[in-house]
Protein backbone atom coordinates (compact mmCIF):
# COMPACT_ATOMS: atom_id res chain seq x y z
CA UNK A 1 0.00 0.00 0.00
CA UNK A 2 1.58 3.16 -1.30
CA UNK A 3 1.93 6.02 1.43
CA UNK A 4 -0.66 8.36 0.07
CA UNK A 5 -3.19 5.63 -0.17
CA UNK A 6 -2.68 4.51 3.34
CA UNK A 7 -3.19 8.34 4.66
CA UNK A 8 -6.07 9.16 2.51
CA UNK A 9 -7.97 5.56 3.54
CA UNK A 10 -7.05 6.94 6.85
CA UNK A 11 -7.83 10.45 7.13
CA UNK A 12 -11.15 9.79 5.45
CA UNK A 13 -11.98 7.29 8.36
CA UNK A 14 -12.25 4.48 5.86
CA UNK A 15 -9.12 2.52 7.01
CA UNK A 16 -9.22 3.99 10.97
CA UNK A 17 -12.60 4.78 12.20
CA UNK A 18 -12.93 7.26 15.14
CA UNK A 19 -16.48 8.41 14.73
CA UNK A 20 -19.68 6.81 16.31
CA UNK A 21 -22.40 9.59 14.93
CA UNK A 22 -23.29 10.00 11.15
CA UNK A 23 -23.63 13.54 12.13
CA UNK A 24 -20.12 14.07 13.49
CA UNK A 25 -18.71 11.82 10.85
CA UNK A 26 -20.60 14.45 8.24
CA UNK A 27 -19.28 17.29 10.05
CA UNK A 28 -15.63 15.99 9.72
CA UNK A 29 -15.62 15.36 5.75
CA UNK A 30 -17.19 19.02 5.64
CA UNK A 31 -19.16 17.01 2.70
CA UNK A 32 -20.57 13.81 1.31
CA UNK A 33 -21.02 13.18 -2.22
CA UNK A 34 -24.94 11.93 -2.26
CA UNK A 35 -26.12 12.06 -5.57
CA UNK A 36 -26.25 8.06 -5.37
CA UNK A 37 -28.72 7.87 -2.08
CA UNK A 38 -28.33 4.94 -1.12
CA UNK A 39 -24.63 4.45 -2.38
CA UNK A 40 -24.22 7.95 0.27
CA UNK A 41 -26.02 6.16 3.10
CA UNK A 42 -23.22 3.53 2.84
CA UNK A 43 -20.28 6.19 2.55
CA UNK A 44 -21.33 7.62 5.88
CA UNK A 45 -22.24 4.01 7.46
CA UNK A 46 -18.68 2.71 6.08
CA UNK A 47 -16.66 5.12 7.81
CA UNK A 48 -18.24 4.81 11.38
CA UNK A 49 -16.74 3.18 14.26
CA UNK A 50 -18.43 0.90 17.02
CA UNK A 51 -21.20 -1.26 16.57
CA UNK A 52 -22.05 -1.24 12.87
CA UNK A 53 -24.31 0.95 11.46
CA UNK A 54 -27.31 -0.33 10.33
CA UNK A 55 -29.20 1.56 7.29
CA UNK A 56 -31.76 2.47 9.29
CA UNK A 57 -29.24 4.50 11.75
CA UNK A 58 -28.42 6.57 8.53
CA UNK A 59 -31.99 6.57 7.72
CA UNK A 60 -32.94 8.03 10.65
CA UNK A 61 -30.36 10.92 10.69
CA UNK A 62 -31.34 11.98 7.17
CA UNK A 63 -34.94 11.95 8.48
CA UNK A 64 -34.81 14.04 11.74
CA UNK A 65 -32.21 16.41 9.99
CA UNK A 66 -28.90 16.22 11.50
CA UNK A 67 -27.61 14.92 8.42
CA UNK A 68 -29.09 17.18 5.02
CA UNK A 69 -29.30 16.26 1.64
CA UNK A 70 -28.75 19.03 -0.75
CA UNK A 71 -27.09 20.81 -3.69
CA UNK A 72 -23.48 22.11 -2.23
CA UNK A 73 -20.22 21.76 -4.15
CA UNK A 74 -20.44 21.44 -8.23
CA UNK A 75 -23.84 21.91 -8.23
CA UNK A 76 -23.89 18.25 -6.70
CA UNK A 77 -25.77 16.48 -4.30
CA UNK A 78 -23.91 16.28 -1.08
CA UNK A 79 -24.66 15.33 2.70
CA UNK A 80 -23.61 18.14 5.02
CA UNK A 81 -24.00 18.47 9.12
CA UNK A 82 -27.06 21.27 8.84
CA UNK A 83 -24.87 23.98 11.41
CA UNK A 84 -22.33 24.13 8.24
CA UNK A 85 -24.67 25.13 5.57
CA UNK A 86 -24.91 28.57 6.30
CA UNK A 87 -21.47 29.34 5.68
CA UNK A 88 -20.80 27.10 2.95
CA UNK A 89 -23.38 27.46 0.63
CA UNK A 90 -22.28 31.52 0.01
CA UNK A 91 -18.64 30.06 -0.87
CA UNK A 92 -19.82 28.24 -3.98
CA UNK A 93 -23.33 29.43 -4.96
CA UNK A 94 -22.69 32.68 -6.66
CA UNK A 95 -20.26 31.09 -9.09
CA UNK A 96 -22.33 28.19 -9.66
CA UNK A 97 -25.21 30.56 -10.11
CA UNK A 98 -23.70 32.77 -12.28
CA UNK A 99 -21.99 29.93 -14.63
CA UNK A 100 -25.33 27.89 -14.65
CA UNK A 101 -27.17 30.94 -16.16
CA UNK A 102 -27.61 30.67 -19.87
CA UNK A 103 -28.89 26.69 -18.99
CA UNK A 104 -31.68 28.05 -16.53
CA UNK A 105 -32.56 30.81 -19.65
CA UNK A 106 -32.93 27.89 -21.77
CA UNK A 107 -35.26 25.88 -19.36
CA UNK A 108 -37.31 29.19 -18.89
CA UNK A 109 -36.11 30.07 -15.85
CA UNK A 110 -35.15 34.03 -16.42
CA UNK A 111 -34.76 35.54 -12.91
CA UNK A 112 -38.16 36.88 -12.73
CA UNK A 113 -39.43 33.45 -12.38
CA UNK A 114 -36.74 31.62 -10.32
CA UNK A 115 -37.99 34.73 -7.74
CA UNK A 116 -41.23 33.36 -8.34
CA UNK A 117 -40.39 29.91 -7.96
CA UNK A 118 -38.40 30.88 -4.79
CA UNK A 119 -41.40 32.23 -3.90
CA UNK A 120 -43.83 30.21 -4.04
CA UNK A 121 -41.83 27.30 -2.61
CA UNK A 122 -41.26 28.93 0.61
CA UNK A 123 -45.32 29.49 1.04
CA UNK A 124 -45.54 26.05 0.39
CA UNK A 125 -43.01 24.79 2.85
CA UNK A 126 -43.77 27.43 5.88
CA UNK A 127 -45.46 26.23 8.95
CA UNK A 128 -42.71 23.33 9.08
CA UNK A 129 -43.93 21.76 5.96
CA UNK A 130 -42.47 19.23 4.55
CA UNK A 131 -43.27 17.96 0.12
CA UNK A 132 -42.33 15.93 -2.17
CA UNK A 133 -41.31 17.09 -5.50
CA UNK A 134 -44.77 16.19 -7.11
CA UNK A 135 -46.63 18.25 -4.22
CA UNK A 136 -43.98 21.16 -5.36
CA UNK A 137 -44.39 21.00 -9.20
CA UNK A 138 -47.99 21.52 -8.05
CA UNK A 139 -47.58 24.59 -5.65
CA UNK A 140 -45.39 26.55 -8.35
CA UNK A 141 -48.24 25.44 -11.11
CA UNK A 142 -50.73 26.72 -8.86
CA UNK A 143 -48.48 29.92 -8.46
CA UNK A 144 -48.56 30.65 -12.01
CA UNK A 145 -44.85 29.03 -12.34
CA UNK A 146 -44.54 26.30 -15.30
CA UNK A 147 -41.54 24.04 -14.27
CA UNK A 148 -42.09 20.66 -15.23
CA UNK A 149 -40.58 20.17 -18.49
CA UNK A 150 -37.21 19.65 -19.71
CA UNK A 151 -35.19 19.66 -16.25
CA UNK A 152 -36.94 22.84 -15.13
CA UNK A 153 -38.20 21.31 -12.10
CA UNK A 154 -35.23 20.14 -10.84
CA UNK A 155 -32.99 23.39 -11.51
CA UNK A 156 -35.63 25.28 -9.82
CA UNK A 157 -35.34 23.64 -7.33
CA UNK A 158 -31.50 23.12 -7.39
CA UNK A 159 -31.62 26.97 -7.84
CA UNK A 160 -33.53 27.23 -4.16
CA UNK A 161 -31.39 25.06 -2.33
CA UNK A 162 -27.85 26.99 -3.80
CA UNK A 163 -29.77 30.23 -2.47
CA UNK A 164 -30.10 28.54 1.30
CA UNK A 165 -34.13 29.01 1.16
CA UNK A 166 -34.95 25.11 1.03
CA UNK A 167 -33.07 21.67 1.43
CA UNK A 168 -34.04 17.85 2.00
CA UNK A 169 -36.84 17.37 4.38
CA UNK A 170 -37.84 13.72 6.15
CA UNK A 171 -38.46 11.42 3.86
CA UNK A 172 -42.41 10.25 3.27
CA UNK A 173 -42.01 6.23 2.58
CA UNK A 174 -40.13 6.11 -0.03
CA UNK A 175 -40.45 9.51 -1.63
CA UNK A 176 -38.15 12.09 -0.60
CA UNK A 177 -39.36 15.61 0.67
CA UNK A 178 -38.33 19.01 0.74
CA UNK A 179 -38.54 21.50 3.71
CA UNK A 180 -37.24 25.24 4.29
CA UNK A 181 -33.49 25.45 5.37
CA UNK A 182 -34.43 27.48 8.23
CA UNK A 183 -36.39 25.27 9.82
CA UNK A 184 -34.13 21.98 9.27
CA UNK A 185 -30.67 24.51 9.98
CA UNK A 186 -31.64 27.52 11.56
CA UNK A 187 -28.65 30.45 11.19
CA UNK A 188 -26.15 30.83 14.37
CA UNK A 189 -26.51 34.16 16.54
CA UNK A 190 -23.02 35.35 14.62
CA UNK A 191 -21.94 34.96 11.32
CA UNK A 192 -17.98 33.98 9.90
CA UNK A 193 -16.65 36.37 7.40
CA UNK A 194 -16.22 35.12 4.02
CA UNK A 195 -12.62 34.73 4.58
CA UNK A 196 -13.19 32.66 8.01
CA UNK A 197 -14.96 30.50 6.00
CA UNK A 198 -12.83 29.54 2.73
CA UNK A 199 -10.11 29.00 5.70
CA UNK A 200 -12.73 26.63 7.47
CA UNK A 201 -13.50 24.59 4.34
CA UNK A 202 -9.93 24.30 3.74
CA UNK A 203 -8.98 23.10 7.17
CA UNK A 204 -11.97 20.47 6.86
CA UNK A 205 -10.90 19.10 3.28
CA UNK A 206 -7.07 18.90 3.64
CA UNK A 207 -7.35 17.34 7.58
CA UNK A 208 -9.66 14.73 6.26
CA UNK A 209 -8.88 14.05 2.45
CA UNK A 210 -4.70 14.70 3.08
CA UNK A 211 -2.23 14.54 1.43
CA UNK A 212 -3.86 16.48 -1.22
CA UNK A 213 -2.56 19.24 -3.45
CA UNK A 214 -4.03 22.65 -4.26
CA UNK A 215 -5.70 21.46 -7.71
CA UNK A 216 -7.60 18.48 -5.72
CA UNK A 217 -8.77 21.09 -3.37
CA UNK A 218 -9.66 23.36 -6.16
CA UNK A 219 -11.22 20.66 -8.02
CA UNK A 220 -13.35 19.35 -5.11
CA UNK A 221 -14.73 22.63 -3.76
CA UNK A 222 -15.23 24.41 -7.29
CA UNK A 223 -13.72 27.54 -5.70
CA UNK A 224 -11.90 29.94 -8.36
CA UNK A 225 -8.23 29.46 -8.16
CA UNK A 226 -7.48 32.21 -6.58
CA UNK A 227 -10.27 31.62 -3.54
CA UNK A 228 -8.83 27.83 -3.35
CA UNK A 229 -4.59 29.30 -3.15
CA UNK A 230 -5.83 31.42 -0.57
CA UNK A 231 -7.80 29.24 1.21
CA UNK A 232 -5.28 27.06 1.52
CA UNK A 233 -2.26 29.44 2.71
CA UNK A 234 -4.47 30.50 5.51
CA UNK A 235 -4.42 27.50 7.23
CA UNK A 236 -0.99 25.87 5.46
CA UNK A 237 0.53 26.75 9.12
CA UNK A 238 -2.10 24.29 10.58
CA UNK A 239 -0.62 21.78 7.89
CA UNK A 240 1.97 19.53 7.41
CA UNK A 241 3.62 19.99 4.28
CA UNK A 242 4.17 16.20 2.21
CA UNK A 243 4.73 16.35 -1.75
CA UNK A 244 3.24 13.65 -4.16
CA UNK A 245 5.35 13.00 -7.14
CA UNK A 246 7.45 15.92 -6.60
CA UNK A 247 4.20 18.03 -6.59
CA UNK A 248 3.03 20.53 -2.78
CA UNK A 249 0.48 18.59 -0.68
CA UNK A 250 -0.92 18.98 2.66
CA UNK A 251 -1.95 16.67 5.38
CA UNK A 252 -3.18 16.53 8.86
CA UNK A 253 0.10 16.71 11.20
CA UNK A 254 -2.04 14.63 13.39
CA UNK A 255 -2.88 12.01 10.71
CA UNK A 256 -2.40 8.43 11.55
CA UNK A 257 -1.74 5.91 9.36
CA UNK A 258 -3.88 2.64 8.51
CA UNK A 259 -2.05 -0.66 8.89
CA UNK A 260 -0.91 -1.66 5.68
CA UNK A 261 -2.19 -5.19 4.40
CA UNK A 262 -4.66 -6.62 2.73
CA UNK A 263 -7.83 -5.04 3.96
CA UNK A 264 -10.38 -4.88 1.63
CA UNK A 265 -13.44 -2.24 1.36
CA UNK A 266 -16.55 -1.91 -0.55
CA UNK A 267 -16.28 1.56 -1.56
CA UNK A 268 -19.69 3.13 -3.14
CA UNK A 269 -20.13 4.78 -6.17
CA UNK A 270 -19.14 8.50 -6.43
CA UNK A 271 -17.15 7.76 -3.18
CA UNK A 272 -14.99 10.29 -1.59
CA UNK A 273 -11.65 7.84 -1.84
CA UNK A 274 -11.79 9.05 -5.27
CA UNK A 275 -14.14 11.75 -6.30
CA UNK A 276 -12.67 14.18 -3.76
CA UNK A 277 -9.21 14.44 -5.91
CA UNK A 278 -8.44 16.14 -9.20
CA UNK A 279 -5.87 13.16 -9.66
CA UNK A 280 -6.39 9.37 -8.21
CA UNK A 281 -4.00 8.03 -9.42
CA UNK A 282 -2.67 7.16 -5.57
CA UNK A 283 -5.53 4.41 -5.74
CA UNK A 284 -6.18 3.90 -9.14
CA UNK A 285 -4.28 2.69 -11.91
CA UNK A 286 -4.55 4.85 -15.02
CA UNK A 287 -4.89 1.60 -16.86
CA UNK A 288 -8.17 1.00 -14.91
CA UNK A 289 -9.78 4.34 -15.07
CA UNK A 290 -12.28 3.65 -17.69
CA UNK A 291 -13.31 0.94 -15.71
CA UNK A 292 -14.58 3.08 -13.21
CA UNK A 293 -15.75 6.22 -15.21
CA UNK A 294 -16.72 5.24 -18.27
CA UNK A 295 -18.25 8.49 -19.26
CA UNK A 296 -21.13 10.90 -18.79
CA UNK A 297 -20.09 11.74 -15.35
CA UNK A 298 -20.58 8.41 -13.34
CA UNK A 299 -18.03 6.78 -10.87
CA UNK A 300 -18.90 3.24 -10.46
CA UNK A 301 -18.82 1.76 -6.69
CA UNK A 302 -14.80 0.07 -6.76
CA UNK A 303 -13.27 -2.77 -4.52
CA UNK A 304 -10.03 -1.23 -2.55
CA UNK A 305 -7.62 -4.15 -1.52
CA UNK A 306 -4.57 -3.43 -0.02
CA UNK A 307 -5.10 0.17 -0.58
CA UNK A 308 -5.67 0.38 -4.88
CA UNK A 309 -8.56 0.41 -6.33
CA UNK A 310 -9.04 -3.63 -7.48
CA UNK A 311 -12.00 -4.41 -9.22
CA UNK A 312 -15.61 -3.20 -9.50
CA UNK A 313 -18.90 -4.47 -7.69
CA UNK A 314 -22.41 -4.21 -7.93
CA UNK A 315 -25.58 -5.30 -5.81
CA UNK A 316 -28.84 -7.12 -6.50
CA UNK A 317 -31.23 -6.61 -3.90
CA UNK A 318 -34.12 -9.53 -3.36
CA UNK A 319 -36.15 -10.32 -0.81
CA UNK A 320 -33.98 -10.88 2.72
CA UNK A 321 -31.11 -11.15 0.53
CA UNK A 322 -28.37 -9.05 -1.42
CA UNK A 323 -26.31 -10.46 -4.37
CA UNK A 324 -22.76 -8.76 -4.39
CA UNK A 325 -21.12 -9.19 -7.62
CA UNK A 326 -17.36 -8.54 -8.10
CA UNK A 327 -15.41 -7.80 -11.43
CA UNK A 328 -11.69 -7.69 -10.12
CA UNK A 329 -9.37 -6.55 -12.30
CA UNK A 330 -6.22 -8.87 -12.17
CA UNK A 331 -6.44 -12.65 -10.47
CA UNK A 332 -7.50 -13.11 -7.10
CA UNK A 333 -5.52 -14.62 -4.62
CA UNK A 334 -7.21 -17.06 -1.60
CA UNK A 335 -6.75 -14.36 0.76
CA UNK A 336 -7.56 -11.48 -1.14
CA UNK A 337 -11.10 -13.13 -1.82
CA UNK A 338 -11.36 -13.84 1.59
CA UNK A 339 -10.80 -9.98 2.21
CA UNK A 340 -13.35 -9.02 -0.35
CA UNK A 341 -16.02 -11.29 1.46
CA UNK A 342 -15.55 -9.78 4.85
CA UNK A 343 -16.14 -6.20 3.12
CA UNK A 344 -19.11 -7.58 1.45
CA UNK A 345 -20.58 -9.20 4.60
CA UNK A 346 -20.29 -5.81 6.14
CA UNK A 347 -22.46 -4.78 3.35
CA UNK A 348 -25.12 -7.38 3.91
CA UNK A 349 -25.37 -6.51 7.73
CA UNK A 350 -25.64 -2.86 7.28
CA UNK A 351 -28.67 -3.62 4.87
CA UNK A 352 -29.83 -6.69 7.31
CA UNK A 353 -29.90 -9.04 4.78
CA UNK A 354 -28.08 -12.26 4.00
CA UNK A 355 -25.74 -12.37 1.22
CA UNK A 356 -24.99 -14.31 -1.98
CA UNK A 357 -21.43 -13.23 -3.23
CA UNK A 358 -19.91 -14.18 -6.63
CA UNK A 359 -16.54 -13.13 -8.30
CA UNK A 360 -15.65 -12.80 -11.94
CA UNK A 361 -13.11 -11.38 -13.90
CA UNK A 362 -13.52 -8.03 -14.71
Amino acid sequence: MSGVAAQRLAAQRIARPTHRAAAALVAWMGAIQAQDPAGARWAVALRLAGKPAAERDIRQALADGSIIRTHVMRWTWQLVAPADLHWMLPLVSARLLARAARRLGELGLDEKTLRRGRAALERALRDGAHLTRGELREALEAAGVSAAAGGGLSALLAHAELQGAICSGAPRGASATYALLETRAPRAASAWSREESLAELARRYFRSRGPATLADFTWWSGLSPAEARAALQSVEAELAPQPIDGRPAWRDPALALARSGEEAHLVPPFDEILVAYKDRAALLDPAHARRLNAGGGMLAPAVVLGGRIAGTWRRTLGRGEVAVSISAFDRLTRADREAIAEAARRYARFLGSKLALSFGAG
